[in-house]
């Protein structure tokens, strides 16, 4: 491959835009990525990244600007499109078969065939012969995926994107899941591939690995591009993180009360569970908002669900007003005054073809009913009565869940454990997918709980929301807390360097 091959522009964004109702997602950005180069893509969570994935990938089409793909304008109206064009993305949740064999899913959708019938045998040569082009030939064509380790299956999916001759291959946080050994090996089959001047899109936030793999970095910030083309290995990390933050977003956080004593409600005694966070403790007061900084996959959501009893621990103990509970049993949570707003709503948390009061009444239906018969008119009142508080729009307990906005779907989750006695409350990633107005909205309402004696646990991906909310703050990373203070005696560029920077190769530039 000649150095003009090598350098070849296959890539080019300018000006992209895509707006969703009540949030630019993204603002104009900038991007280019060329042939052989691993190309990093850096930015806090709600950075744009997603988006950005989506749009390359044909799942979203932009409102405005160029994507320019191999020197040609394009515009990708589905995935199948973007992959027919020689771009494929490899998602942190990957999105094999299962039950279908390794060729089977190497192929799928585009299978040989002769005279109609699917050419098994030619497909599973052909699969061996990529998995021998990315150095694993060990992996049996045949064998079904579900029988491979994560990082087996992350090889099935790049002899995926290989089988239709992609070009640009866009990995999202490819090493979440992966032991050290198996990023190293990660590694060599990216060299192979940039080798035969693949271009490779790589997102990650573990700066050590960026430094390791990557050429060139692009950092998003809200939306936009704050830095391009920046040396990976060069650049120092302090440039880096003051490029992700400064956020333009608006965070109107109500006034925090001044610090006071709060009378213990939860402890949580070496918490572990293997695989996911390991001797974990932590206290939250009766009225005291306690946040949980940490970046996906740093055990962070895992620990909630676990304190809520959804995960049973392998170690540790979990207390309510000093008294513990039984491991692993949602029901005790609940009935110790425990409850919980999960991060994905819509499908763990609401019935979205039911109305709101049903919804609200979920975790007091019992309560509410009247000689085993359900009270519909009774779980109405009390939905009505909790829907004024909290401000609901529209105002009308009868209407689908379904049909409010996510800041009011939230509204309707959290309403749910006020119609109980509900002591403390756990909150992960509470206002996701809600607009700015909204957000506000909910700030107030888990600041007034808190005001009202509950004590509340929450988890947040941005890192302005856990400062400006909790009262403490506690960082996790790879599991464990790293650090915790008051929430006036740490700033944002600090958090990121504990959840980002610790995972720094010793020696690396500061």
């Amino acid at each position: 491959m000649t150095d003009d091959k090598a350098q070849e522009v296959v890539l080019r964004l300018t000006d992209l835009v895509k707006t969703f109702p009540g949030v630019k997602a993204l603002d104009g950005v900038q991007l280019e990525v060329r042939a052989g180069e691993v190309h990093c893509l850096l930015g806090q969570n709600g950075a744009g990244k997603s988006t950005l994935i989506k749009v390359l990938s044909g799942v979203h089409r932009p409102d405005s600007g160029t994507v320019e793909w191999l020197g040609e304008p394009v515009t990708f109206g589905n995935p199948q499109a973007a992959m027919k064009a020689g771009i494929a993305t490899i998602y942190q949740e990957l999105d094999l078969v299962d039950d279908l064999s390794v060729a089977e899913n190497v192929f799928l959708g585009h299978e040989p065939r002769r005279l109609g019938f699917v050419r098994r045998g030619a497909m599973a040569d052909r699969t061996r012969k990529i998995l021998g082009s990315l150095g694993h030939e060990e992996i049996p064509a045949r064998r079904m995926v579900h029988a491979l380790q994560a990082a087996g299956k992350q090889v099935v999916s790049m002899a995926r994107a290989l089988s239709q001759e992609a070009r640009l291959l866009i990995m999202d946080e490819p090493s979440a899941v992966l032991a050290h050994d198996e990023v190293e090996n990660l590694f060599r089959i990216i060299r192979r591939l940039t080798a035969q001047g693949i271009a490779v899109i790589y997102i990650s936030h573990r700066l050590e690995e960026i430094r390791e793999i990557g050429d060139r970095v692009t950092v998003l910030k809200d939306g936009r591009t704050t830095a391009a083309n920046l040396s990976a290995a060069e650049t120092p990390t302090s440039e880096l993180v003051s490029r992700m933050t400064g956020r333009t977003i608006e965070y109107v956080f109500p006034p925090r009360p001044e610090p006071a004593q709060h009378e213990e409600l939860l402890t949580v005694r070496d918490l572990s569970r293997e695989g996911e966070f390991r001797d974990v403790s932590l206290s939250v007061g009766a009225g005291e908002i306690v946040g949980i900084a940490g970046l996906v996959g740093s055990g962070r959501s895992e620990l909630l669900e676990t304190i809520y009893g959804a995960r049973r621990p392998d170690t540790g103990t979990v207390e309510v007003g000093g008294k513990p509970l039984r491991a692993g049993s949602v029901g005790a949570a609940v009935r110790a005054g425990m409850g919980m707003a999960p991060e994905e709503r819509k499908s763990q948390a609401l019935l979205l073809g039911e109305p709101i009061y049903r919804n609200m009444t979920l975790a007091t239906f019992t309560g509410l009913a009247r000689l085993g018969f359900t009270n519909a008119r009774r779980e109405r009142a009390e939905s009505d009565r909790i829907a004024g508080s909290l401000d609901l729009r529209p105002l009308d307990v009868r209407r689908p869940v379904g049909t409010l906005s996510g800041g009011n779907q939230q509204k309707v989750v959290v309403g749910r454990w006020l119609l109980g006695d509900t002591r403390l409350l756990l909150l992960d990633e509470p206002t996701r997918g809600v607009d700015v107005g909204a957000r506000a909205e909910l700030y107030r309402v888990i600041r007034r709980l808190a005001a009202e004696g509950v004590g509340v646990l929450l988890v947040s991906s941005e890192v302005p929301e856990v400062l400006g909310l909790s009262d403490r703050v506690l960082v996790m990373r790879e599991g464990r807390v790293v650090h915790q203070a008051p929430s006036t005696e740490i700033d944002e560029d600090t958090v990121l360097d504990l959840v980002m920077a610790g995972s720094l190769m010793e020696g690396a530039p500061a």
